[in-house]
């Protein structure tokens, strides 16, 4: 069981461009999203792909020519003008259709392309992620991680107001996370990895008595140490420096912002962001929808490329 979906996503983005433009085609997979959408953006863009509307995955075949389509119907007026509330609707039912076909093992997993969560979700607090793993009932022992061949960096928490972190920074959550990190790797990439832990303030608060490094990081590194590769804290002001981070494989942050900022600084989109301790596979490319390029035609379909690539490969 090789085959896998991609998502179509948010109908106001550059979606069934970088769609069309990438190696979807060519790959064993399948598109869920709304058949009449993709052949109106297309038209609208002048990119001649070619498109077949299946309404079951059993009349999926890996093609070279064109992308197959499980449709999700979505009403409108203006293919790049969809309202927020159909758009909430439709991608939670393209969420539901590619969840169920991953938990029946009908396919290993999929690809989202971008979607503004604030048409998606009520609460601003979650991501993906986080909405993943509320349906997989994973006790908040997912991960999300960016991911590069030379890098990664996962956040303990993730899709949260800064003044919320240390409240919500625990023992157990940071456990949770570094075992299922390192059992993705030992699973799909088949190393150990080599996971470096930072600190929550500048320069660890010195590891005085009152900090959070002392009070949580210390026992919860010592303890991980016995079974992991792992070191820590450091202070995030120098971990992401070139004598640093060819040391590590991941660099585990306790914000967003902490590890994603300087990551991107280095590698730019050169990255895509995969979930960890799913019962199945999910990527998506680290980009957003990109609104204001929807008619310019010059979007790179590179990070759904890169997803393309990696999931072809990971086993079911």
């Amino acid at each position: 069981m090789n085959k896998f979906a991609i998502i179509l996503g948010d109908p106001n983005s550059i979606n069934s461009e970088i769609l069309a433009k990438s190696s979807a085609k060519k790959s064993n997979c399948f598109v869920i999203g709304s058949y009449d959408l993709i052949e109106a953006q297309l038209k609208i863009l002048k990119i001649k792909v070619k498109i077949e509307k299946i309404n079951d995955i059993k009349k999926f075949k890996k093609s070279k020519k064109k992308l197959f389509i499980l449709d999700v119907p979505l009403k409108f007026k203006k293919p790049f003008s969809v309202k927020s509330e159909q758009i909430s609707k439709y991608i939670k039912k393209s969420f539901d259709i590619a969840h169920k076909l991953s938990v029946e093992k009908k396919i290993k997993g999929f690809i989202n392309c971008a979607i503004d969560k604030k048409n998606l979700f009520k609460n601003k607090s979650f991501g993906v992620t986080e909405f993943l793993g509320h349906k997989n009932k994973t006790n908040h022992s997912e991960v999300m991680m960016i991911y590069n061949q030379k890098l990664s960096v996962v956040p303990i928490t993730t899709h949260v107001k800064i003044d919320n972190v240390p409240k919500l920074l625990k023992k157990k959550l940071i456990l949770l996370k570094v075992k299922t990190l390192d059992k993705f790797y030992k699973r799909y990439f088949k190393i150990k990895p080599r996971i470096a832990i930072l600190g929550l303030n500048p320069h660890n608060y010195e590891l005085r008595k009152n900090s959070e490094e002392k009070k949580i990081l210390l026992p919860v590194i010592n303890k991980l140490k016995k079974k992991f590769k792992l070191l820590g804290p450091f202070p995030a002001d120098t971990i992401f420096m070139k004598q640093n981070i060819k040391k590590f494989d991941v660099i585990v942050g306790m914000y967003h912002d902490q590890v994603l900022a300087p990551f991107k600084a280095l590698f730019e989109f050169d990255a895509i962001n995969i979930t960890l301790g799913l019962p199945y596979i999910r990527l998506s490319p680290d980009h957003g929808t990109a609104r204001n390029k929807i008619f310019l035609k010059n979007s790179n379909p590179n990070s759904l490329d890169k997803c393309i690539k990696i999931m072809s490969k990971l086993p079911g």
